[in-house]
């Protein structure tokens, strides 16, 4: 499964941990929980690759809960982990995936703060399906015998679930960090519009 969350590297070394994103921000200490338990996994050293989430009422990632629970509620946050590239000293990035899985499996423990992200064989379009109806963000498909590579690769894919609606434009604004112009949204209900979000405004709309 896809989870709606920060992709996140924890590096462990001698009962010490850092958390970083994808970006290569230093979030240890917004991560506190997460890197405090880290630190007693049974493991020399390691990296951990994973997914940062916050879980709703029904189990699913909400990533807008994440965003407040990251400065209210740290308590809540669990690291989704799904690969491991590092581990006591030894690079792993060459071995096949179902290995280092086979090895993460065994490091990370199946209690909070911490999910080991389970894999599914079988039919690819029922699991997609699933993933839709239960409202999950979609599915990460991965060759297991491929190496651990840093960026886009043609070993994995993703595959993303979209909800489609109808919708009102009630307004335009400007993106604030690309100034593109967009289009604000409502959706109608029993006491009139709701307001659902922007999205970018289509280019033969934006004259």
């Amino acid at each position: 499964m896809k989870h709606d969350g920060y992709r996140t590297i924890l590096i462990i070394e001698r009962r010490k941990t850092r958390a970083y994103t994808r970006n290569g921000f230093d979030w240890t200490d917004r991560y506190f929980g997460l890197t405090k338990a880290a630190a007693h996994l049974d493991c020399r050293s390691a990296i951990i690759d994973g997914e940062v989430i916050v879980q709703n009422e029904q189990g699913v990632s909400d990533f807008n809960a994440l965003k407040s629970a990251i400065r209210w509620w740290p308590q809540s946050l669990i690291l989704c982990a799904f690969d491991l590239p590092h581990l006591n000293g030894k690079d792993l990035r060459n071995a096949q995936l179902v290995e280092r899985r086979a090895r993460l499996k065994e490091l990370v423990p199946s209690e909070h703060p911490f999910l080991f992200s389970e894999e599914f064989t079988g039919d690819a379009a029922a699991f997609f399906q699933a993933c839709a109806d239960h409202h999950l963000e979609g599915m990460i498909s991965k060759l297991g015998s491929s190496k651990y590579r840093s960026g886009r690769s043609k070993t994995w894919l993703k595959t993303k679930c979209f909800t489609e609606g109808s919708f009102v434009m009630i307004g335009t604004a400007r993106d604030r960090k690309t100034k593109a112009p967009l289009a604000l949204l409502a959706q109608t209900n029993a006491q009139g519009l709701r307001y659902a979000g922007s999205a970018f405004l289509p280019l033969f709309l934006r004259d």
